[in-house]
């Protein structure tokens, strides 16, 4: 019997949170995951796992080895892919995380395109806004609207992103002068609290300074479509992203300002961790993504 098929089992069984659940994951007996793993912790001369007949944990040695053993049979199946790869049928599992908005938006509509080209691979979705560890958590790629930061991941811009300063013209109308950005301090904010700092909005001057201008206002929600609501109802003014504001601007049910003044270096990016052979199937989906912003506009 071979280490790597050890070193599956092993996996298998730490991924599915016992040997029952493992065996019923993987369609082998929950003797035979046992013994494979048994074999490997002889192999190794230590101990991987604690095993009662409630409890199931790791050992110390058990995590350490987990995560060195996961990244290594990763790379062994990309290099597998690659190998593999004919640019013509996807097969396999792709995990990706996207922002909830994302997946909400029109620009969703990315993903199940994407899926119905490929129908081979199961696309697994997880909506979630915050940004989760792609390691940690599993994932093969993650959709992150944001103004790029060295988080050790790489990342590829697949779409410009901007966001909007909107409000309905009558609201306009009526809490006259909003000459300049600071003229906000003074009305009332609908507040998207998915937004990092909740209670202020960045601008950026002519000369590529920047300042901040703090809003208040009578709603606060995790919401940028709320958000979008409560502005065309008139409470109030909204920072909205455009692929989610767009037809109401578009419309004229809603009215930007100071576009001059807002911030233009934030993208849609696709990020990944960095690995030596890249899967076949996670760059197919980057370059897809980013085909489809540019025929979508």
């Amino acid at each position: 019997m071979d280490t790597l098929t050890r070193i599956r089992a092993f996996i298998d069984v730490v991924e599915a949170e016992g040997f029952s659940a493992a065996a019923r994951k993987t369609g082998r007996s929950k003797a035979l995951l046992s013994k494979y793993v048994r074999e490997l912790e002889d192999e190794l001369g230590a101990l991987l796992l604690n095993r009662t007949t409630r409890q199931f944990s790791l050992t110390e040695a058990g995590h350490t080895y987990y995560r060195t053993a996961s990244d290594i049979l990763k790379e062994i199946d990309n290099l597998a892919d690659l190998v593999r790869e004919s640019n013509q049928q996807l097969k396999g599992r792709l995990r990706v995380s996207v922002p909830r908005t994302f997946v909400d938006a029109d620009v969703g509509q990315s993903l199940i395109d994407f899926a119905k080209e490929n129908p081979d691979l199961a696309l697994e979705i997880a909506a979630d806004d915050r940004f989760v560890d792609l390691i940690e958590e599993g994932f093969d790629v993650a959709v992150r609207v944001t103004k790029l930061e060295d988080s050790g991941m790489i990342a590829r811009k697949i779409s410009d992103f901007r966001t909007h300063i909107c409000a309905t013209r009558e609201f306009i109308d009526q809490h006259q002068p909003l000459d300049h950005p600071n003229d906000l301090a003074r009305v009332p904010f609908i507040i998207d609290t998915n937004n990092r700092s909740q209670n202020s909005i960045r601008f950026v001057n002519p000369d590529s300074s920047s300042f901040s201008v703090a809003i208040n206002g009578p709603i606060e929600v995790n919401s940028p479509h709320a958000t979008l609501r409560a502005a065309i109802s008139g409470l109030g003014v909204a920072l909205v992203p455009d692929f989610i504001g767009r037809k109401a601007i578009e419309s004229g049910q809603l009215l930007t300002l100071f576009n001059d003044y807002t911030p233009t270096d934030r993208g849609i990016y696709a990020v990944y961790p960095h690995r030596r052979y890249l899967p076949a199937k996670v760059r197919i989906f980057v370059d897809y993504l980013h085909n489809w912003f540019r025929r979508h506009g």
